[in-house]
C-alpha cells in the first residue's frame, strides 16, 4: 500500500498517494483478458483435436472463469482497499500521484479515494490540494504536509476594521482560484445511478448469480418452489432496494432544501460599490447588509463580520432556536483591543451566520465606509462549504458510517455455513466421480448449487422483514426513522446519553426570586440568604433586570431570549420601542434608555449595557449607568467589595437546581455624552461594580423525565447528561432523574486569569474549536471537589486510580476539564466512567459520544436541537426530539385580544412554550375584563365535514339512516379533521430541527419515546438472531437433504418443495411480527450471532433434528422394497423415504418471548401457524383424511411407523426446546458493569475495533 503523508488536520487520520493504472493494465482487467485470449486459444485445439468429449468441464471452467472476474470487478466497488490494489499503484512522490487515499477517524464514515489537483501557480511552481467531502485540503511546500484551507477568520481586530475589500481584480481573481465560488453543492444522483448503486450490493449480487445459475439446466427445483421462487425472491430485493432509492433521495432533497437563492448584495470591491450576486462573494468582500421594507426576509449569504450598524437575526436553521439574536458591531473598544485576534466561538454576537435571516437592520451613519444604501456594513469571513452551515450539511450527509444488512457478522454467518456446504459438495462429488454413469456436467452442478442453496440468498430480504415490522411499528408510536437497520442496534444500546435543558428539563425558565440585593426603598430589611418577590425589588437590582438585556421588537412584537423576558415580565416593567424600557406603576416611574450594549458572549460569561436613566418629574436629573449580569464566579472579579457569603449563597442555589445570575452596577460620571459612552472601554466599564443581587431561575423538570430514566436505570443503562448548564445545576437535575445515585464529584479545571476578554477564553470552548482557541487553553492543576465542597481529592490521570474513583462516586467532568483531559491523553480513561458532563461545547459533546463508542459501549443520544446534531449523528441510536408546536392563531385575533388583556407568553407557539404545553405561566395573571368591554369574540363553529354533509342529504331525500351510516359519517368526519390538522403541524424535518442529522426523529417534547425506541430495538434484535437460528437449521438441513439424502435418490417433489418455501415464508413473516414486552428488563438480549449461547442451541438443535431423520430415513429403508428407490438424476416418484423425510423437517422451538417479547399465545397468526401445522403434521402421518396426502405427493405410512412419527416427532420437539432454553440458561448475555467495572468487563457492543 501506498506510503502514509504528512497530515495537518484534525479532520483525517490519515492519507496516501497513489497511481492510477492505465486501463489496459488495471488488474481487474488485463490478466483476465489475457486469461481468455488462452482458454479460447486452448479450447478451439481441444476442439479440433479431441472433439467435444469432456466439453462440460469446459463450460464448467468457463463458468468458473467469468464469475471469478465478476468478484475481481466487484471487489473494487465493495472495498476501497480492493480498488486501491486493483486500479492504482503506490505513488512514489506527490508529483507522481494522481489520486489520494483519505482515511477519516473513526466512527465518521469510511474512507475513500478522491484525485490529486495540481495547479502552478504565477511562478510556476506546482501547488497541489484535493476535496474530500465537500473540505478542501492544500499541501504546504514549506512543511511538506497537507492542512484544510484556512479563511481569513483569525486575524486582528483592528485589521477587519480598516478592511477596505478587494481593491484589485488581480486580488479578486487570487481570491476565487483560492477559494472557489460561495456556492453549496448538494448533487441528488438520479433514481437509476442510485438503484445502480445498491443493486450492487454483495448479497443482492449473490442473487443474481444464484438464478444465473439455476437457469443454465432443468434443475429448478432443487431449492424448492422452482423458478417462481426464485424470481420471486428477486423481485422482493429489487423492491426493497427501490424503497431504500426513494428514501436516501427523500434525505438529499431535504438537505437541499437548506440552500437558499443567493441574491444579489452590494459589495465594495476595486473602491465602489456595485451590485454582485451572492455566490460570487468571497472572503474579504466587504459588503453592505440591508433588509428592505417589503417584508421578505433576507438571508445571510456567508458568514460576516459586522463591522458597523447592527441585526436581528433568526439563526434557527443552525442553532434550533425560535428565538433572535440581537447582532452588534465588533468594536476595538473591547477587552484586548484592536490587537486581539477575532473567535468566532467567542465573538459570535458580532458574526451573521450563512444561511440565517436577518429579521431587522439598523445602519451607521458614522461609520467609517458609507454604505449606499445605509445598511449594516461586514466583512465577509468564510464561503461555501467553509461557513456555518457548510459544516452543519457536511455533518448530515458525511458525519456516519452506513448501517444496513450487509455487516461483518452476516457475511462471518454465512461464512460458517459455507463450511457444511463445502463438506457436503465434497460428499457429492465423492461418491458421484466413483459412478461412471453419472452426468459430469449435472454432478459438478450440483456441487455448486450446494453451496449456494446452503447460503441462504434471501437472508437480506429475511432481515428487512423485521426491520420493516419495526419500522412500522414505531411511526405509530410517531417515531420516525430514516436509516431502518439502525433498529437492531438499539437493542444493543448500554448508555444513554441526554441533553438537559429542552430535552430532560424544560427551556421555559420562571424567575424564582432575588436574594443578597438588600430592602426596597422604604421597605422592611429582608432575612439573610432569603428569596426576595421580583415585585418589590431595589430600583438597582430591577433596573439591571428589566435594561440589562438584548431584547428588540420586530412588528410590534418583543422577541429576543427567553430569560430576559421573563424577567423583564417579572419586574413588571415594560418595553419602549428598540431601545428603551419604563418602569412599572406604584412608584417613582423612570424611563431607561440603553446608550450602548456589551454583547454577552459564552467565553466570557456576562454582558453589560450603558443606559441613561430619566426619572419622570420636573426635578428629576439624568443620570448614566452600567448595568451587568452574568455567571457569579466571573462578577465577583468585577465587583468593587465581595459581599460575605457571596460563594456560598450562589452555590446553595446551583446545589438545588436552579440557574444562578449575578447582577451588578455602577453610576458613571455626570456629563458623558452619547458617543462617549459608546467609546467606553469595556474592562474600565465593568470595573468597580456594585453587587445588586443573585436572580435565581428555575427551569421545571418535564414530567415524563424522571420515570423515563427511572425505567432505564431499573432496567441496567447506564446514564450520562451532556450539557452546557453549570455542573452544580447538572449535578442536581442529574441527582433527580437517576444519572447520579452516589456522592458526586466534579473535577474543577478553572480558566486562567479571571477570564476576561478576548484574552481569557474559556477553556471549554477550545476542544474541538478553532485553532486560536486551543492556543489560548493552558491546562491547570485539576483536582476532584464535592458539590459542597467538604471533600477534596487529588487528580490522577491513571486508569486504576480513574476506576477506584467511579467505584465510589458519580463523576462530573466540566469542558474546561475535559479540554484538559484530552491535552493530556486521560480523556479515553475517564469518559466512560463519567455521568455528567457539564459546560460543554457542540463539539465536545461528539468528543464524548465518540470517546464512549471507543470504550465499545453502546450508545443512544437524545437531543433537542442543532447543536446536539454531531452527537445524534456520532452516536448508534440518535434521537432528536420535535415536540409538536400549538396551534398558531390567526393575526387578526391577536390584535383584537391585546387590546383588552397583556399576555405573559410567547407569541406564534414558540420552542418554549412547545415544550412546555399546558405548563401554568410564569408572568403575570392577566386581568380581568374592564365592566362593559366587549368581551372577546367567540371561535367561529366549524364547517361541517363530508360524512355530516352525508347525513344531511339523505335526511333531505328521506333516506333512513342506520347505525351504520351514521358510524361511516363519523368515521368520515375523523379523517377529514386529521387531515385538515397535519396541515397545521410543522414538517417532520425542517431547517433547524436536529432531526435534520439524527436517524431516530420522536415527534413528542419528552424523552419518553427513548424507551418506545430501546424496547423495539431489543425486540428486533432477538428476531433476528432467531432468524439467524432458523436458517441456520434450514441450511444445515438442506446440505444434509442435498447431499446424503440426494446420492440416496430422496427428493422433493414441487408441491412439497412450494409448500415448505410458502410454510418458511410465513413463518419468518410471523415471527417479524412479535410485539416488545412494555417492561425493559434488565436481562438483555444477545447481541452477536457468534456467541456461546447461539452456537449451543444451534448445533444441538440441528443434532436431535438430523438424529430424528436419520432414524426415521434408516426405518424406511429397511420397510421400502428396494425397487422403489431412485437413482440421484431420475425424475421424482413419491415414495415411503420421500415422505418421511418431508414430514420430519420441522423448526418451532426458536420462538423468544418473555422477557424481551410478547409471548408465544399473543402473537396471534404465528401462533396459529404452529397449531395448523402441527395438526396438519398429524393429519397427514395418520392419512387424514384420506385422499389429502395425494396434493402433496405423499405415499401411505404403515402403522408402525405412524406411532414412531409422533411419539419421536414430539420428544424431538420436547428435546430441542430442553436445548434452546438451557442455552439461554446457561449463557445469559453480559450485563452493563457499573462505573467502577467498566474497564475490567467486556460490553455487548464489544472493543472498538481498528479502522481498515
Amino acid at each position: 500500500m501506498a506510503q502514509a503523508v504528512s497530515l495537518e488536520a484534525k479532520e483525517l487520520s490519515s492519507i496516501s498517494f497513489l497511481k492510477q493504472r492505465p486501463r489496459n493494465v488495471r488488474l481487474d482487467l488485463w490478466p483476465f483478458v489475457c486469461a481468455y485470449v488462452a482458454w479460447s486459444g486452448y479450447v478451439l485445439w481441444r476442439l479440433v483435436t479431441i472433439g467435444t468429449e469432456g466439453f462440460y468441464l469446459i463450460q464448467l471452467a468457463t463458468y468458473a472463469l467469468l464469475a471469478i472476474h465478476a468478484v475481481t470487478f466487484l471487489s473494487g466497488v465493495w472495498s476501497v482497499g480492493s480498488q486501491a490494489r486493483l486500479r492504482f499503484r503506490p505513488a512514489g512522490s506527490i508529483s507522481q500521484a494522481t489520486h489520494v487515499l483519505v482515511v477519516p477517524h473513526a466512527f465518521v464514515g469510511t474512507r475513500d479515494i478522491v484525485p490529486l489537483e495540481q495547479k502552478a501557480d504565477a511562478a510556476g511552481v506546482p501547488r497541489y490540494a484535493f476535496s474530500f467531502r465537500k473540505l478542501r485540503f492544500v499541501h504546504s511546500a514549506d512543511t511538506g504536509a497537507f492542512t484544510k484551507l484556512k479563511y481569513p477568520s483569525h486575524d486582528t481586530v483592528g485589521a477587519y476594521l480598516a478592511a477596505t475589500g478587494l481593491g484589485s481584480e488581480a486580488a479578486t481573481a487570487a481570491a476565487l482560484e483560492r477559494w472557489g465560488d460561495n456556492r453549496f453543492e448538494v448533487p441528488v444522483p438520479s433514481f437509476a445511478a442510485l438503484l445502480a448503486d445498491q443493486l450492487m450490493a454483495p448479497f443482492f449480487c449473490f442473487q443474481v448469480f444464484c438464478v444465473g445459475l439455476w437457469a443454465l439446466d432443468e434443475y429448478w427445483s432443487v431449492r424448492g418452489g422452482g423458478r417462481y421462487y426464485s424470481l420471486f425472491t428477486l423481485f422482493m430485493l429489487v423492491t426493497f432496494e427501490c424503497t431504500v432509492v426513494v428514501q436516501r433521495l427523500k434525505n438529499l432533497n431535504d438537505v437541499r432544501a437548506l440552500q437558499t437563492p443567493k441574491e444579489a448584495l452590494s459589495v465594495y470591491r476595486g473602491g465602489k460599490w456595485a451590485k454582485i450576486p451572492g455566490d460570487s462573494l468571497l472572503p474579504g468582500d466587504v459588503v453592505s447588509m440591508l433588509r428592505d421594507d417589503s417584508g421578505n426576509d433576507l438571508v445571510v449569504q456567508a458568514d460576516m463580520l459586522l463591522l458597523a450598524g447592527s441585526c436581528i437575526v433568526d439563526e434557527a436553521v443552525l442553532t434550533g432556536e425560535s428565538t433572535p439574536q440581537w447582532k452588534s458591531a465588533i468594536d476595538e473598544n473591547d477587552e484586548g483591543g484592536a490587537e486581539a485576534r477575532l473567535s468566532i466561538k467567542r465573538d459570535k454576537a458580532h458574526v451573521l451566520f450563512g444561511g440565517t435571516k436577518i429579521l431587522q437592520t439598523t445602519g451607521e451613519r458614522a461609520a467609517r465606509l458609507k454604505t449606499p444604501d445605509n445598511g449594516c456594513l461586514a466583512v465577509v469571513l468564510r464561503t461555501g462549504f467553509g461557513t456555518a452551515q457548510g459544516r452543519l450539511m457536511r455533518t448530515i450527509l458525511y458525519s456516519t458510517e452506513k448501517v444496513s444488512a450487509n455487516n461483518v457478522e452476516t457475511f462471518l454467518f454465512i461464512a460458517f455455513l459455507l463450511v457444511w456446504a463445502i463438506a457436503a459438495s465434497g460428499y457429492v462429488l465423492y461418491y458421484g466421480l466413483a459412478d461412471p454413469n453419472r452426468d459430469r456436467f449435472k454432478l459438478v452442478l450440483n456441487c455448486i448449487m450446494i453451496l449456494t442453496s446452503v447460503v441462504p440468498p434471501e437472508l437480506p430480504m429475511e432481515l428487512t422483514i423485521a426491520v420493516n415490522a419495526s419500522l412500522l411499528a414505531l411511526s405509530r408510536l410517531r417515531i420516525f426513522c430514516t436509516e431502518p437497520f439502525r433498529i437492531p442496534l438499539a437493542g444493543k444500546v448500554t448508555t444513554c446519553c441526554f441533553d438537559k435543558t429542552g430535552t430532560l428539563t424544560s427551556d421555559h425558565f420562571v424567575l424564582e426570586g432575588v436574594v443578597g440585593c438588600g430592602a426596597p426603598e422604604g421597605g422592611p430589611e429582608p432575612e439573610a440568604g432569603a428569596l426576595q418577590d421580583a415585585k418589590s425589588l431595589p430600583r438597582a437590582t430591577a433596573r439591571v433586570l428589566a435594561a440589562c438585556q438584548s431584547l428588540v421588537q420586530v412588528d410590534k412584537e418583543t422577541i429576543g431570549d427567553p430569560l430576559e423576558k421573563v424577567a423583564l415580565e417579572a419586574v413588571g416593567w415594560t418595553t419602549l420601542g428598540q431601545q428603551g424600557v419604563r418602569s412599572k406603576d406604584g412608584g417613582p416611574r423612570e424611563t431607561v434608555e440603553i446608550v450602548h450594549r456589551y454583547a454577552f458572549s459564552s467565553t466570557l460569561k456576562r454582558m453589560s449595557t450603558l443606559v441613561a436613566v430619566e426619572p419622570e418629574g420636573a426635578t428629576a436629573t439624568k443620570s448614566h449607568w452600567v448595568l451587568t449580569k452574568g455567571a457569579p464566579e466571573v462578577i465577583r472579579g468585577d465587583l468593587a467589595a465581595v459581599p460575605p457569603q457571596y460563594d456560598a449563597t450562589h452555590r446553595r442555589f446551583a446545589a438545588q437546581g436552579a440557574r444562578v445570575l449575578a447582577l451588578a452596577c455602577r453610576r458613571l460620571p455626570a456629563g458623558l455624552a452619547a458617543a462617549d459612552l459608546r467609546a467606553l472601554p469595556r474592562e474600565r466599564a465593568e470595573a468597580g461594580l456594585d453587587f445588586a443581587g443573585f436572580a435565581v431561575f428555575r427551569s421545571p423538570l418535564k414530567p415524563e423525565s424522571e420515570p423515563t430514566l427511572g425505567a432505564l436505570r431499573a432496567s441496567g443503562h447506564q446514564l450520562v447528561m451532556i450539557t452546557g448548564d453549570a455542573p452544580l445545576t447538572a449535578c442536581h437535575v442529574a441527582a433527580a432523574v437517576h444519572i447520579v445515585v452516589r456522592p458526586a464529584l466534579v473535577l474543577q479545571a478553572p480558566a486562567p486569569g479571571t477570564g476576561r476578554g478576548r484574552k481569557g477564553g474559556e477553556g471549554g470552548a477550545a476542544a474541538g474549536g478553532d485553532a486560536a482557541d486551543s492556543a489560548l487553553l493552558a491546562t491547570p492543576p485539576l483536582e476532584w471537589v464535592s458539590p459542597d465542597e467538604s471533600l477534596r481529592l487529588p487528580f490522577d490521570p491513571a486508569l486504576e486510580a480513574a476506576a477506584a474513583l467511579a467505584a465510589d462516586h458519580d463523576l462530573c467532568l466540566t469542558g474546561d476539564a475535559l479540554a484538559a483531559l484530552a491535552a493530556t491523553g486521560a480523556a479515553p480513561a475517564y469518559v466512560p466512567l463519567t455521568s455528567v458532563f457539564a459546560r460543554v461545547t457542540p463539539d465536545q459533546k461528539e468528543l464524548v459520544v465518540k470517546i464512549l463508542r471507543g470504550a465499545g459501549l453502546g450508545v443512544l443520544m437524545c437531543g433537542d436541537g442543532t447543536n446536539d446534531v454531531g452527537a445524534l449523528r456520532g452516536a448508534h441510536v440518535g434521537v432528536a426530539l420535535l415536540a409538536p408546536p400549538e396551534k398558531k392563531k390567526k393575526r387578526g385575533d391577536e390584535k383584537k385580544r391585546g387590546d383588552d388583556k397583556k399576555r405573559g407568553e410567547d407569541k406564534k407557539g414558540s420552542r418554549a412554550l412547545a415544550a412546555t404545553a399546558g405548563a401554568p405561566s410564569s408572568g403575570p395573571v392577566a386581568a380581568p375584563a374592564a365592566p362593559g368591554a366587549p368581551s372577546p369574540p367567540t371561535a367561529p363553529a366549524p364547517p361541517p365535514g363530508p360524512g355530516a354533509k352525508m347525513l344531511e342529504d339523505m335526511a333531505k331525500k328521506g333516506r333512513p339512516i342506520t347505525p351504520f351510516m351514521r358510524r361511516m359519517a363519523k368515521a368520515m368526519d375523523d379523517m377529514a379533521a386529521a387531515q385538515a390538522g397535519a396541515g397545521d403541524e410543522v414538517a417532520m424535518v425542517k431547517p433547524g430541527d436536529a432531526s435534520m442529522a439524527s436517524p431516530f426523529t420522536a415527534k413528542q417534547g419528552s424523552v419518553a419515546p427513548c424507551l418506545d425506541i430501546l424496547r423495539q430495538g431489543r425486540c428486533t434484535l432477538v428476531t433476528t438472531m432467531q432468524m439467524f437460528k432458523i436458517l441456520g437449521l434450514l441450511c444445515l438441513s438442506s446440505a444434509y437433504s442435498l447431499s446424503v439424502m440426494y446420492m440416496d435418490g430422496i427428493k422433493l417433489g414441487d408441491m412439497q418443495a412450494t409448500l415448505a418455501g410458502v410454510l418458511t415464508a410465513g413463518m419468518f413473516f410471523f415471527i417479524s411480527h412479535a410485539k416488545p414486552l412494555a417492561t425493559l428488563s434488565r436481562q438483555r438480549p444477545h447481541a452477536r450471532v457468534f456467541s456461546a449461547y447461539t452456537l449451543v442451541s444451534l448445533l444441538g438443535q440441528f443434532a436431535v433434528h438430523i438424529s430424528f431423520l436419520m432414524f426415521m430415513q434408516r426405518t424406511a429403508h429397511a420397510m421400502m422394497p428396494r425397487e422403489e428407490r431412485q437413482e440421484p438424476d431420475s425424475e421424482f416418484k413419491p415414495n415411503l423415504i420421500n415422505t418421511i423425510c418431508f414430514l420430519t423437517m420441522t423448526f418451532a422451538v426458536n420462538y423468544v418471548g418473555a422477557p424481551f417479547n410478547t409471548p408465544l399465545q399473543e402473537n396471534r397468526f404465528f401462533a396459529l401457524s404452529v397449531n395448523w401445522s402441527t395438526l396438519a403434521y398429524v393429519l397427514l402421518v395418520l392419512d387424514l383424511p384420506r385422499g389429502l396426502r395425494t396434493w402433496f405427493s405423499l405415499v401411505a405410512i404403515p402403522a408402525e411407523m405412524q406411532g414412531q412419527l409422533l411419539v419421536l416427532g414430539g420428544l424431538a420437539y420436547l428435546a430441542a426446546g430442553t436445548i434452546e432454553r438451557m442455552a439461554r440458561a446457561m449463557f445469559p448475555a453480559p450485563l452493563v458493569p457499573e462505573k467502577g467495572g467498566l474497564h475490567r468487563s467486556r460490553t455487548p457492543m464489544g472493543p472498538r475495533k481498528k479502522q481498515q
